[in-house]
């Protein structure tokens, strides 16, 4: 996991978060439908997963603690997680424990994943490698081990909601642009050593072209019209307008598109 300047801010950061993330983990272990984002939007309503995954080999990038691979596996899929942190690894390895659900859990990042060209039938990734990798390399290597036919299916913030955050995660995201959509990529906070990566939805449709794969789908996700929750500052009046997060579907063709 050499030559990648963004991770060791990131693992410290998720390192330092124990706490909470058990605590979300024991939550999300336990749902017994599958909920995305930070509204939990039930996958009934939001419908990213393929429409069957039993028996499907499925790499989770960035897998956190677990709780997607936990889904998957409840489901009959045959997953492993895959995340540069220890501490995310061991939580998910006592989650494991104390649910008796097994799944390999590996230590890799986003962008230098040590499975088999071809390998997988289904990448994914909630948050985990779909902000946290950089996109130019994770991208590749999600191409690489799927095989041709195999589906990819990432969610991370909406576009929208990057240009609209302000600098300060305890200020209200407001309904005024703060920051270029050009040349998106890597995104920092000025109180926050982390490193995100965001593009725009041209730049994501020529990368995933770039790499072999064809667009299905590109979901928006928005607050219900009962929800009164804020999280991450995002007032429920916001994110009833627009998205919150952005779920990408692709599938991989035999070979890279031209050009």
């Amino acid at each position: 996991m050499s030559g990648l300047p963004h991770l060791a801010a990131n693992v410290g950061y998720w390192a330092s978060r124990t706490a909470d993330q058990l605590e979300l983990a024991r939550r999300r272990w336990a749902d017994s439908e599958p909920s995305w984002g930070v509204f939990d939007i039930p996958e009934s309503v939001a419908r990213l997963l393929p429409d069957h995954v039993t028996g499907l080999r499925v790499a989770e990038l960035g897998c956190g603690t677990g709780y997607v691979s936990a889904w998957l596996a409840r489901a009959g899929a045959r997953p492993v997680g895959l995340d540069p942190t220890p501490d995310q690894l061991h939580i998910a390895k006592r989650m494991q424990d104390e649910t008796d659900l097994r799944f390999p859990l590996v230590r890799a990042a986003g962008e230098h994943v040590p499975l088999a060209s071809a390998s997988v039938d289904l990448v994914i990734s909630e948050y985990g490698a779909a902000i946290w990798a950089d996109p130019h390399l994770w991208i590749a290597e999600a191409a690489r081990v799927l095989r041709p036919g195999g589906e990819l299916v990432f969610l991370g913030n909406s576009t929208l909601l990057i240009l609209c955050a302000p600098d300060a995660d305890t200020e209200p995201v407001p309904a005024v642009l703060q920051r270029p959509l050009r040349g998106m990529h890597r995104v920092s906070w000025p109180d926050d050593p982390t490193v995100e990566f965001h593009l725009s939805p041209g730049d994501w449709i020529r990368l995933l072209r770039r790499h072999g794969f064809d667009v299905l789908d590109l979901l928006e996700l928005y607050a219900d019209d009962n929800e009164t929750r804020s999280p991450m500052a995002i007032p429920p009046s916001w994110a009833r307008r627009w998205p919150v997060e952005e779920v990408w579907r692709a599938r991989r063709t035999a070979a890279p598109a031209a050009g």
